[in-house]
């Protein structure tokens, strides 16, 4: 049985599809005047492994992931500058370009990390009909007032409005979140801002009588439910969304559509920290995975990392934990190399049938109990610990488990080397070009102990499996 952590409740829920067999699934994308750090990417790994779960327990996924290219301030009050805007000042570039350079780098670390895209990208900028007509939905049913500087949702018409946060809106001094300049409601919100002087900025639409621009809300509101209908099933984001964004969503989408609820399940998935505080790009952010490839990993080591801790879990970042996942990971890329190279021997003669079930049966367990990654990868290593299994048997069962892990076990090459053998290698070379024979031949011997064997060619060195 499927079951999710829903934030909208704040308990466990079996998952239950609008539509039998079939799920409607949006997760907020990223806005794109920067690079994404790795705790923003953690978000999209949860998002992934919980498309692969879907997918595994037999739900054709409709995944649907916005990208934010225009509309988003520097502040939650609805003030500041539009960072696209800011960012392409800051590097002479046009909005446009910066917000398609920065999605292709985005989606070049979304295959480095083995991500699964999205059956639709939707941008802002491409929908803003969509973004007025919805605007146009509300103000029609009352929803709305309009300032000097933009047209406001007001919060106190809408009953139910901070579900989601159990927001203690009474409670909630302005200032704290908010400015409330010509605000009715400390926690009203933008739906359209008018541009404050005409020409500034290079993204602005005429509508409601004045140039302007879409705030942040209103797009993922007006696009899930343009591909995804009035009600759908699944909406995701990082922690951080669920006391203004994701509330403010759900309070113009219900407003408007009548459907309550909008959305059936909400699913967050917490901070990546680093001594003890969240990972921000306010703050510098951390590493991108550009960065930590300089340092030696791989994007999936870093994938392997997160698999370690339930999303809802903080996750705890250090270079030290992040190389002991990649040592692991490595570790077990191995065992893997092992048993293709033995996959063709006789089965053994045993009836395993009952184990094998009996670790499918674990692994769809730990699945389907709101994500518990950690203990699949358990399941996973018992598997290859189990001396019972033939190596055929372990193979299917890591290929089968990896649909949901998304490792990469199954493209897996035999010209796999790992980042110790390699350290060896690079000792030897060293060797070689000071002349120190005996050194070298150490070293070779060494590396040949742990499974590899060295091959000198004209341009350098070959290694590979003994």
């Amino acid at each position: 049985m499927l079951r999710f952590y829903n934030t909208l409740t704040r308990k466990k829920e079996k998952f239950e599809s609008l539509k039998e067999d079939e799920v409607g699934f949006y997760s907020c994308g990223p806005t794109v005047y920067w690079y994404q750090h790795i705790g923003n990417l953690r978000t999209y790994i949860f998002n992934d492994i919980l498309k692969r779960v879907l997918s595994y327990e037999n739900f054709n996924v409709k995944h649907v992931m916005n990208v934010t290219d225009v509309g988003h301030l520097t502040s939650d009050a609805d003030s500041g500058e539009d960072k696209i805007e800011k960012a392409a000042i800051k590097e002479g570039r046009t909005a446009k370009e910066i917000a398609e350079y920065y999605l292709a780098v985005f989606k070049a670390d979304l295959e480095k990390l083995n991500i699964i895209f999205p059956n639709i990208w939707c941008k802002a900028t491409e929908h803003i009909e969509e973004q007025i007509k919805m605007i146009k939905c509300l103000s029609k049913k009352g929803f709305t007032y309009e300032t000097s500087d933009g047209i406001y949702f007001d919060t106190s018409k809408f009953s139910n409005y901070g579900v989601l946060a159990k927001l203690d809106i009474s409670g909630l001094e302005a200032g704290k979140r908010v400015e409330m300049g010509e605000k009715k409601n400390k926690t009203d919100f933008a739906l359209w801002k008018f541009s404050e002087k005409l020409g500034e900025r290079q993204q602005e639409w005429e509508a409601f009588g004045r140039k302007g621009f879409p705030g942040w809300h209103i797009e993922c509101s007006a696009m899930a439910s343009k591909y995804l209908g009035q009600q759908f099933d699944i909406h995701t984001g990082g922690e951080d969304h669920v006391a203004v964004h994701h509330t403010n969503e759900i309070a113009q989408s219900e407003a408007c559509y009548g459907k309550k609820p909008w959305v059936r399940y909400w699913l967050h998935g917490a901070f990546l920290t680093f001594k003890g505080e969240k990972v921000s790009k306010s703050k510098g952010g951390l590493f991108t995975i550009s960065e930590l490839e300089e340092q030696g990993f791989k994007a999936l080591d870093y994938r392997y990392l997160c698999l370690n801790t339930q999303y809802r879990k903080q996750l705890a970042f250090s270079i030290e934990a992040l190389e002991n996942a990649k040592n692991t990971f490595e570790r077990l890329q191995n065992i893997v190399l092992e048993l293709k190279d033995k996959n063709n021997l006789s089965p053994i003669e045993n009836d395993i049938s009952k184990i094998k079930k009996k670790y499918e049966e674990e692994f769809h367990n730990a699945v389907e109990d709101d994500l518990n990654m950690p203990l699949a990868l358990s399941v996973l290593w018992a598997v290859l610990r189990d001396k019972e299994l033939g190596f055929k048997e372990k193979l299917e069962l890591v290929y089968d488990f990896d649909q949901v892990l998304g490792l990469g076990l199954d493209a897996l090459e035999a010209d796999f080397v790992p980042s110790d053998i390699m350290k060896l290698v690079e000792e030897r070379e060293q060797a070689r070009k000071d002349k120190d024979w005996a050194k070298s031949d150490k070293l070779r011997d060494k590396i040949k102990l742990k499974g590899y064997i060295i091959e000198d060619i004209q341009d350098g060195v070959k290694v590979k499996r003994d």
